[in-house]
């Protein structure tokens, strides 16, 4: 009864929000002219990316995204591996490459002929930082060792993604799957009773070329005090296993008593000795799950998360219809709420299947209880709010025509972002060639006729 009296003010509340993000869009159209007056916060780092498939692009896209000139590398006639794969366009790149691949320029090479070889070491003197992802030992057996760079171009970084760090799997190849499931995050994801899952979220891959970018920019830093460059890796198991690490610290505290805030303990079923699988139980120590909403029956995303937070527990209560467990002493206070978990989001569902997740969200938020919906990427794609803030942009390639793509998760007050589309395969090659490396038009007719930058003859 109390939510359909509220209903009005939710919806006049949408109304106001919807015109604070008008004026605040309005706000930042009126500002562009004077952002990024002393240029983008990378402008004038060049980067050699020797990157394919998506972790290390993830890292070059993103540091392109800051204003990096990125100058992507890539074999004659054949390019970035994902660029035929999952084709979904006859004849175009694919989604699964211009995604990864904006903000760059592309250069052909034969890193195999002399003459290949002769521009990538002027590539790697011109740069500031080489990037690669390579399996392990490729970018040696190139001739291309950090030692070699090193001589070359000494105040250059050099930025690598692997599978594992040093140690007995070191040699090993390792895709985002594979990173998931060494780096912790498979087997304390999924139902307990099931088996271990991987994630939809590309922690293995793109979450180690987030963590790629970063390590380059401070190595930047720190050249601008030492003047030397210096190698930067990041293995994949490692990258997963930083984005897992609540879980080591549940494996911790499980050796003191059993994890209380886990459903499997109202439950009474005992632990074992490491972290198990938890559902859709909260990793923040606030009781949470996901529950029905209206319309589920035919909608697989009409659902909420729920978290049961101790602050708005008497809210809660009043808006499930359950004034009288604000007193109960077996659901007034946290610690006897645990073993009753399962009954009390039952209970809350019962409430939310009335609601669509958007209602259950404009009420909860009036009372600061935290809830989120289950957005699917087709609402995703479709939300304004994103499209205004630069987070999801619709790019126009040449040949593909327009698509979406992720633009900058980071927001830089002075440092636009603008998001540029993939390049086609080799686009770049004379102007990198002539405006770079200062080749002439003479030697540049060389070099092509030479085949270091065109495909082979078969």
């Amino acid at each position: 009864m109390a939510s359909r009296k509220k209903a009005p003010k939710a919806k006049g509340r949408r109304q106001k929000a919807e015109g604070r993000r008008q004026k605040a869009k309005g706000r930042r159209q009126k500002a562009k002219p004077g952002w990024g007056k002393f240029g983008k916060a990378l402008d004038g780092v060049r980067i050699l990316d020797f990157t394919h498939v998506q972790s290390g692009p993830t890292c070059t896209q993103l540091l392109g995204f800051m204003g990096a000139d990125c100058i992507k590398v890539e074999r004659p006639g054949t390019g970035d591996i994902t660029r035929g794969q999952l084709r979904d366009v006859k004849g175009a790149d694919s989604l699964y490459f211009t995604m990864l691949n904006g903000n760059k320029r592309s250069i052909t090479i034969d890193s195999k002929h002399p003459k290949g070889k002769e521009i990538i070491e002027r590539l790697v003197k011109a740069c500031d930082v080489l990037v690669e992802n390579f399996a392990p030992g490729t970018l040696d057996r190139m001739g291309f060792t950090w030692e070699h760079v090193h001589k070359l171009n000494p105040r250059m970084i050099m930025a690598s993604v692997k599978g594992f760090g040093p140690g007995p799997y070191e040699e090993c190849k390792v895709y985002e799957n594979v990173a998931q499931c060494a780096g912790g995050a498979a087997s304390t994801t999924g139902f307990r009773e099931g088996p271990p899952l991987v994630t939809g979220a590309q922690i293995g891959d793109s979450g180690t070329g987030l963590h790629l970018a970063l390590g380059i920019v401070a190595a930047l830093l720190q050249r601008n005090r030492t003047g030397r460059g210096q190698r930067v890796l990041c293995a994949m198991q490692d990258g997963v296993l930083n984005l897992a690490r609540v879980k080591l610290r549940d494996q911790q505290r499980l050796k003191h008593g059993p994890l209380e805030e886990f459903s499997q303990f109202g439950e009474g079923i005992p632990f074992g000795i490491a972290v198990p699988r938890a559902g859709n139980d909260s990793g923040g120590g606030q009781p949470g799950w996901i529950l029905k909403c209206k319309g589920w029956e035919a909608d697989p995303d009409a659902y909420i998360y729920f978290i049961t937070q101790a602050p708005v527990w008497e809210p809660i209560c009043d808006l499930i219809g359950k004034p009288e467990w604000k007193t109960d002493p077996d659901y007034a206070k946290p610690p006897a709420r645990l073993p009753r978990l399962k009954h009390i989001f039952a209970t809350i569902e019962a409430w939310t299947m009335t609601k669509t997740k958007f209602e259950v969200m404009d009420i909860c938020n009036q009372h600061d209880i935290p809830v989120g919906p289950i957005l699917s990427m087709k609402e995703i794609a479709e939300e304004q709010s994103l499209r205004d803030t630069g987070t999801v942009v619709e790019v126009d390639h040449p040949i593909r025509g327009k698509y979406l793509t992720v633009g900058n998760p980071i927001k830089m007050s002075d440092s636009p972002c603008e998001v540029k589309r993939s390049p086609l395969l080799g686009e770049h090659t004379e102007e990198i060639l002539t405006k770079v490396l200062g080749y002439k038009a003479k030697e540049v007719a060389a070099i092509k006729a030479s085949g270091a930058i065109t495909p082979a003859e078969k």
